[in-house]
């Protein structure tokens, strides 16, 4: 079997894909609504990570949902079947109920931009799907993984943008 994601790096939190041919239309070229699938199965990787155990699992137990509320795409090339890019996560805002995660796609050669995306959260009671205040232990997480990512692009200055 021929692994088409992998998490390369932690901090900042690196997913790298492989684009499979049934992604693409007849003339080769990424359909837009693949991209979403990209970022959320990367922030599904992310919250892996932030909740160190499987994301839903963890929801489920502390009683909160993370639906998509916001989700916006800025495309600077195409992408072709077999090529590999690597999105990087960082934490661009926490607000009251949402916080929004940037995730800029390079590719792994080159590290030309792909895309920039940004998804916006609405953190909800499961069951009843009403709005609630992000809880404490997803705050606490993201602000602690920005603040780690802070420190890793302070520490190397020449590497930003770019996985190790």
């Amino acid at each position: 079997m021929i692994c088409t994601e992998a998490v390369l790096a932690d901090t900042p939190f690196v997913v790298r894909r492989r684009v499979k041919w049934g992604e693409c239309d007849p003339a080769g070229v990424v359909y837009t609504p693949s991209f979403s699938e990209y970022v959320i199965s990367t922030a599904e990787l992310f919250y892996e990570r932030l909740f160190d155990g499987r994301p839903q699992r963890t929801k489920d137990e502390l009683g909160f949902g993370t639906p998509t509320r916001a989700l916006a795409f800025d495309f600077r090339r195409s992408l072709w079947p077999d090529e590999s890019f690597d999105i990087e996560v960082q934490v661009e805002a926490i607000g009251t109920r949402t916080y929004t995660l940037e995730l800029t796609a390079r590719m792994s050669e080159g590290r030309d931009t792909a895309f920039v995306a940004r998804l916006t959260p609405i953190c909800v009671r499961r069951g009843t799907r009403d709005a609630i205040n992000v809880p404490a232990s997803l705050r606490n997480a993201l602000e602690q993984y920005r603040r780690a990512c802070e420190t890793h692009h302070l520490a190397n200055p020449s590497h930003q943008g770019q996985t190790a």
